[in-house]
């Protein structure tokens, strides 16, 4: 199973870098690359959230890494708190929608002059010159500030080639109205999509420089646009917060920001507020909505002792709540943290586009000087010649093959966490291909993990009530999880009389003294041992319950066997479903458990796993040697489980995924994490992982197409620049739109 990077040295420190001005994936991989060079340190740089991830160690320093970042001609800065709602592409957006406004209004009468000739009028020549010079200039400037301040640095970008293009087509069209014969009165010029071949002295080419820098404006604008539109999934969660709260003080109510809350206070959330932050129920019943968190449109009953999550929604009554966690400690901060490192990271299959996007650039440019030579030397016109040369410039960017990968895992992780799906790392993708075999821990997963009474089977003349009555009140001295069960259904009945003298043996039962009376309560072996015989009903009793897979709890009452109580764990009614849906998706489901064969059987066959397909009586590492055991037998292994016993066989997994509900020490060996209790929701974590590779190997599939396509029409002439320049816009668009199809995923 793939980890996220981690270090047994101590002094490994990881900071994230905010990284400004880079406009491709060549960028990117530029950065990376200079990090990596350091001494100690290993990065990865995200184009698409503009952001490096770095890990350092030894004497290197924040500082050091930010000085690296800044010779290599980008800026770096360290986090800094933000609001929720701030959205790091606004600026950005601004600023190319405003060059695109001056772009199109001057622009549009220059292409126009330049393909219609019925309207070139005597001198319109002059006059694309005066409207063009704006736009190559100030409108264009993003490209040529970009490529200006890597040359510095004897680097080159994608905008190396659209400013060479641009720059080329109008300083050719300054010869050829100062020098050549095309300023001349009365000149004519015609259009077609293919580069001519007539003198070159009497065409000028600011319709293209024009049209390029409109067309590739436009495609940064919409590009731009779809990136803030794609990070907007995981804003929206941050977002969920309350913002102020009223809380209990000296008996007082005071209305403060939730940024003063603390830990232990006691606040008021009132019907249609949110809760505040993380905390358990003091006083009061209540619905509580936790759709926004966990995708599940069924309100959750809370009463007194129940856990709840901050940013929910009261549905019902006043809820008096004691914080356990605020700020970072949250659910919510805990699950924008998650999804910011799997939104940080990069799939495997990106790695290969960052290695093509590093060289791409040279590689065109020599392409480009090539093709130009290659014209001239067939004897073809230097028109001919410089307009294939221009159209491989533009036509070749790399841009989308850099957007193919981040736009998606970011608008899927995004999308995940909506749904209550937090994805740890992009590199989890890969594993949800192959996964044929998924092993359900069944206490907390398959089973809601809290015991129930389930029977009670007096002995002959003995009161079911008073059994049910002194058992529940002996029990209520243990913490166990059975105790608590037979306690809470005694208590449903009415108040209970207080026990002396306890006592417990571990792993065996209780003994006390309840209005006088001697108890023992535990497993069979516990009341044999104690000489008490057990009654022909009451065995019948004993053997349905075994078979059945209940735990059977045997009460004595001074000197004779007085019944016994049947506890059992309840299957989650959403686990029955869920098995075909796994199913479905060619997954195996097969239950392990530390419980009996029996108990596992009855599971399995409530649910419906085949008998064939239950591990049961295995210990936590029982449980990695199951999964190792079908890894060797060809199998590609999912894991979920939600408890401590449960990390190992997680890690060892190839995908591991843990209950929300679960530990923290399950949530963090695993690869996905589902915030609600549902099985359910491993299907849609797997099927929503399974289309984010899709939607990822569907733009790498056209990034490399369009490219491997399109330069070499260009440099055989059968491309315009201008067209060029429009596809080369719009194939960036084309990727962005197709990742964002993912937050329309259900």
């Amino acid at each position: 199973m793939t980890r996220p990077r981690t270090t047994s040295d101590p002094a490994t420190d990881t900071v994230e870098l905010t990284i400004g001005g880079m406009t491709c994936a060549s960028c990117a991989a530029r950065i990376e690359r200079k990090l990596n060079r350091m001494d100690g340190v290993v990065a990865e740089v995200n184009y698409a959230t503009e952001k490096a991830t770095v890990s350092y160690s030894g004497p290197v320093a924040p500082g050091d890494l930010i000085a690296t970042v800044e010779a290599t001609g980008y800026s770096a800065e360290l986090p800094h708190p933000e609001s929720p709602t701030d959205d790091p592409h606004s600026a950005e957006v601004g600023s190319y929608r405003n060059r695109l406004i001056v772009a199109a209004t001057l622009g549009i009468p220059v292409i126009l002059l330049g393909m219609v000739p019925a309207w070139q009028f005597t001198g319109w020549q002059w006059v694309s010159l005066a409207l063009a010079t704006p736009v190559v200039s100030w409108c264009a400037w993003p490209f040529h500030r970009a490529t200006f301040a890597n040359l510095r640095h004897g680097a080159t970008t994608m905008d190396t080639l659209v400013s060479l293009g641009v720059l080329a087509a109008y300083g050719w069209s300054l010869y050829a109205l100062f020098i050549g014969d095309a300023g001349a009165p009365g000149m004519r010029m015609s259009f077609t999509l293919l580069p001519g071949q007539q003198g070159a002295q009497e065409e000028i080419y600011l319709e293209v420089a024009a049209g390029v820098t409109l067309f590739l404006l436009l495609g940064r604008y919409l590009e731009a646009r779809a990136r803030r539109r794609s990070g907007e999934a995981l804003r929206a969660l941050l977002s969920l917060g309350a913002k102020d709260v009223a809380v209990i003080r000296d008996g007082l109510e005071t209305r403060i920001r939730v940024s003063a809350l603390r830990v232990g206070d006691e606040f008021l959330v009132r019907p249609g507020e949110k809760v505040a932050t993380d905390g358990v129920v003091v006083d009061g019943a209540s619905a509580v909505d936790e759709s926004m968190l966990t995708g599940e449109s069924v309100p959750v009953e809370v009463g007194p002792g129940d856990r709840v999550v901050g940013a929910t929604v009261n549905a019902g009554g006043v809820l008096r709540i004691r914080a356990t966690s605020v700020g970072a400690d949250t659910q919510l901060a805990q699950m924008g943290r998650l999804v910011e490192q799997a939104q940080s990271g990069k799939a495997p299959v990106q790695r290969l586009a960052d290695r093509v996007s590093a060289v791409f650039v040279p590689v065109v440019m020599v392409i480009a000087v090539g093709t130009l030579a290659g014209w001239l030397i067939a004897g073809a016109s230097a028109e001919a010649a410089f307009t294939a040369a221009v159209a491989v410039l533009i036509i070749a960017c790399p841009c989308a093959l850099g957007l193919a990968t981040p736009t998606a895992v970011l608008v899927g992780t995004g999308r995940g966490a909506q749904l209550g799906v937090l994805i740890r790392g992009p590199e989890v993708l890969e594993a949800t291909r192959r996964v044929d075999t998924v092993l359900l821990d069944k206490t907390g997963t398959v089973t809601a993990g809290v015991m129930q009474l389930a029977g009670v089977h007096p002995a002959a003349g003995v009161d079911r009530a008073e059994l049910l009555r002194l058992a529940g009140a002996l029990e209520r001295a243990s913490e166990h999880p059975i105790a608590r069960a037979i306690t809470a259904a005694a208590l449903e009945a009415g108040d209970l009389p207080a026990v002396t003298d306890f006592s417990s043996s571990a792993g065996l039962g209780v003994q006390g003294v309840v209005d006088g009376h001697q108890l023992v309560a535990g497993r069979p072996q516990l009341v044999r041992d104690r000489g008490f015989d057990v009654p022909i009903e009451l065995e019948d009793a004993l053997e349905l319950a075994g078979a059945s897979g209940r735990t059977v709890v045997l009460v004595a009452v001074d000197d004779a066997l007085a019944g016994a109580l049947v506890v059992s764990d309840t299957v989650r009614p959403t686990s029955a479903r869920a098995i075909p849906e796994l199913r479905a998706l060619g997954l195996r489901p097969v239950l392990l458990t530390g419980d009996n064969a029996a108990a596992a059987r009855a599971v399995a066959s409530e649910v419906g796993i085949a008998e064939a397909d239950v591990i049961a009586d295995v210990l936590p590492e029982g449980k990695v040697d199951a999964v190792r055991r079908l890894q060797r037998d060809g199998a590609v292994v999912a894991m979920v489980g939600d408890g401590v016993n449960d990390a190992a066989a997680l890690a060892a997994a190839d995908l591991g995924l843990a209950m929300g509900t679960g530990t923290d020490v399950a949530i963090e060996a695993a690869d996905l994490t589902l915030v609600r209790a549902d099985l359910q929701a491993v299907g849609v974590a797997i099927r929503l992982s399974r289309r984010t590779l899709r939607i990822i190997k569907e733009n790498l599939a056209w990034a490399f197409g369009y490219n491997v396509a399109a330069i070499p029409l260009a440099a055989a002439g059968l491309l315009n620049p201008m067209i060029a320049g429009a596809a080369m816009a719009f194939s960036s668009v084309l990727v962005v739109g197709n990742s964002l199809r993912l937050r329309r995923f259900r």
